[in-house]
C-alpha cells in the first residue's frame, strides 16, 4: 500500500476509535504518533531488518492491510526502555464485535461441522460471525447467525460477556453467548463450509473437548464460560461430578 493510504487511513482509525491507541500509565509500548518519532521508529525497526536479511518495507507504519473483513496496522512504538520499534495488530471492520453462540435446543448443544480454510481441515465448532459496524447490540448479530447457520430463532439469548481471541495480535473483542432454540435445526449452509449439524448432550461436549476432538478456541470458552455460569451443567466423570463443576 502506498504511504498516502496507510497514513491517511491510519489517522482516521485513530480519529474514530481513539480508544484503539491510547498509552495507559506503564504501558509497556508507548504508540508513537508525532511524525519525527514515527521515523525513527521505522529507521530502527527497518535496521533490525536489514541484519536478519528481510526487507526494509516490513518497517512501514499505519494500515498496512484492509479488505472487507480485517484491517491490519503496523503502530510505531517505544518499549519502556526507551528502544524504538514497530508492533502489528489487526482490528476488525468498524472495531465491530464479533458473535459466538452456543445453542442449546432441549437437553442439546448444536455443533456444526464446518470446514475452515485458514486450517485447511474440517472443525467440530459452535456458530459465530463478524459483528455488524454500527449495531449497538450485539444480540441482533448472534440471533442473525443462528437463523443463517442452523435455520431457527432463538427463543431466549444469555450474554456470556466478552472474550478476547488473541491478545497478542488482534485488538477486538467478540461476544459470547448462549441461545435456547426450541425449534430442531435443520440447516446448513454448505457455501460457508457447513456441511452437517450435530447435536451432543453437554458431557459429551465436554468429551469432545477433552480428548482435543473440538480445537476450536470459541467454542471451548464459550462452553467454558456457560458452565461456570451455571448455564450449562459441568461435566462429569462416570457420573461422578468433577471438582469445580457446578449442577445447573
Amino acid at each position: 500500500m502506498d504511504e498516502s493510504f496507510r497514513r491517511s487511513t491510519y489517522a482516521s482509525l485513530r480519529e474514530s476509535f481513539p480508544e484503539l491507541f491510547v498509552n495507559p500509565p506503564g504501558a509497556a509500548f508507548e504508540i508513537l504518533t508525532e511524525p519525527a518519532e514515527v521515523e525513527a521508529a521505522e529507521r530502527a525497526q527497518a535496521a533490525d531488518l536489514a541484519r536478519a536479511g528481510m526487507p526494509a518495507s516490513m518497517a512501514e507504519t499505519g494500515v498496512v492491510f484492509a479488505d472487507p473483513y480485517t484491517t491490519i496496522v503496523r503502530d510505531a512504538v517505544r518499549t519502556r526502555s526507551g528502544r524504538y520499534g514497530t508492533y502489528g495488530r489487526t482490528i476488525s471492520p468498524g472495531n465491530a464485535s464479533g458473535v459466538v453462540v452456543l445453542p442449546r435446543v432441549a437437553e442439546g448443544i448444536v455443533l456444526l461441522h464446518h470446514f475452515r480454510h485458514s486450517t485447511r481441515s474440517w472443525h467440530l465448532e459452535i456458530p459465530r460471525g463478524f459483528g455488524t459496524p454500527g449495531v449497538a447490540d450485539p444480540v441482533e448479530d448472534a440471533r442473525r447467525e443462528l437463523r443463517e447457520e442452523i435455520g431457527v430463532a432463538a427463543a431466549a439469548v444469555h450474554d456470556l460477556g466478552s472474550y478476547y481471541p488473541d491478545t497478542g495480535a488482534t485488538t477486538t473483542a467478540v461476544r459470547l453467548f448462549l441461545a435456547e432454540v426450541t425449534k430442531t435445526p435443520s440447516a446448513a449452509d454448505a457455501e460457508e463450509g457447513i456441511d452437517a449439524i450435530r447435536i451432543v448432550t453437554p458431557d459429551e461436549l465436554a468429551s469432545l473437548i477433552a480428548d482435543a476432538t473440538i480445537s476450536d478456541g470459541y467454542t471451548i470458552a464459550a462452553y467454558t464460560r456457560a458452565v461456570l455460569r451455571g448455564l450449562l451443567p459441568g461435566a462429569t466423570d462416570g457420573g461422578r461430578r468433577l471438582p469445580g463443576a457446578r449442577e445447573r
